[in-house]
């Protein structure tokens, strides 16, 4: 009945199986519920739990398949490569490896990147790994393939799938975008896995394609961001686009002469001119946090004015220079989303907030 349920469509529903299911769907104040095992990290950081979905976003050529290369290969050894700490469970620790775009030599380099990077042999199968290629499918046979896969595949722990735009036929449909990310909500819970996806960003701005990008932004547990270095192509940057947890310290990463990618130590990132007149309703968190952090370097401020004042100095600190009104609107921004917090005439910052 619970498969019923979680893995149809098209279900209907009866009162007879209404009232069937309802021990499968009711919260009960009285129970415990336990916490989603938390199963990839950044610098403790939480990004990835069980029975919930992330991606990882950026423009073509940007490394994206490395930076997911990277987080497989952790889950394989257990051991942190780049920033990324992996801990799948015993009995969840198969990685199945979708790719919908490139050809199978290629999707063999990738494999034994990953092996590589694990400190696994590249000469023989792994079983704690499935990779499959799926180029040469509709999107409706390759979303019919990763059920297939799900279903008859045990002990999967991790499901990546590089990209999503292709098990859908128009990016731009709102309902096929939708059901696209429900089907991502849906495996994720019943089967107890963790799926890291990956889509482009739009070529003109940091946005992610779509519809689906928005459906992404809205529902995903994190979104990745990876970016070229403005200075040198080899080397790219990994941000929080979107993070449930309170954001990591971004990294970035070069492509060595062994062909894989090396954490880049020591290193100093810089806002490129198109972050620095970006809207602060487009802003990233962390944007708004590096700002909020020097606004109130000092601690709570009284005073609207005063309000205004360190949030002038914030802002101005991140390139983003603007007059009062710019100030005011922004003001109600942050209040509205918390990471400001009022209290009688005094305003201090909420390090907990989330945009």
């Amino acid at each position: 009945m619970k498969n019923d349920l979680i893995m149809s469509n098209n279900l209907r529903i009866d009162e007879e199986k209404y009232k069937s299911i309802l021990k499968y769907i009711r919260l009960n104040v009285t129970e415990k519920y336990d916490f989603p095992q938390e199963i990839v990290q950044i610098d403790g950081i939480t990004i990835a739990t069980l029975g919930n979905f992330s991606a990882s976003t950026g423009k073509p050529k940007s490394k994206k398949t490395f930076n997911v290369s990277a987080i497989v290969a952790s889950a394989l050894s257990g051991k942190e490569v780049l920033k990324y700490k992996a801990n799948l469970p015993e009995c969840k620790n198969k990685i199945l490896y979708i790719d919908t775009e490139q050809s199978k030599c290629h999707c063999h380099k990738v494999l034994h990147r990953i092996l590589s990077l694990a400190g696994l042999p590249t000469d023989q199968e792994n079983d704690r790994i499935e990779f499959f290629v799926l180029r040469e499918y509709t999107p409706d046979q390759r979303r019919d393939i990763i059920r297939w896969a799900l279903h008859e595949e045990t002990n999967i722990g991790l499901v990546v799938i590089d990209g999503i735009r292709d098990l859908i036929h128009d990016i731009n449909s709102p309902s096929e975008s939708l059901d696209i990310i429900n089907e991502l909500m849906r495996w994720s819970s019943y089967y107890e896995l963790h799926i890291h996806t990956v889509l482009h960003l739009n070529k003109g701005d940091d946005n992610t394609r779509g519809h689906v990008g928005t459906e992404l932004n809205n529902k995903a547990e994190t979104v990745l961001q990876i970016s070229k270095n403005m200075e040198n192509g080899n080397i790219s940057e990994v941000r929080a686009m979107h993070i449930r947890d309170k954001e990591f310290t971004p990294f970035a990463f070069e492509i060595g002469k062994d062909s894989l990618p090396h954490l880049v130590s020591d290193y100093q990132f810089k806002m490129n001119k198109r972050d620095k007149l970006t809207s602060y309703v487009d802003m990233t968190e962390q944007q708004h946090r590096s700002a909020l952090e020097i606004a109130f370097q000092d601690g709570p401020v009284v005073g609207y004015q005063a309000l205004l004042d360190a949030l002038k100095k914030g802002y101005d600190s991140i390139g983003y220079a603007r007059g009062r009104n710019t100030l005011v609107n922004l003001c109600k921004f942050l209040l509205q989303h918390e990471a400001i917090l009022k209290d009688g005439r005094g305003y201090s910052f909420n390090e907990k907030f989330s945009i």
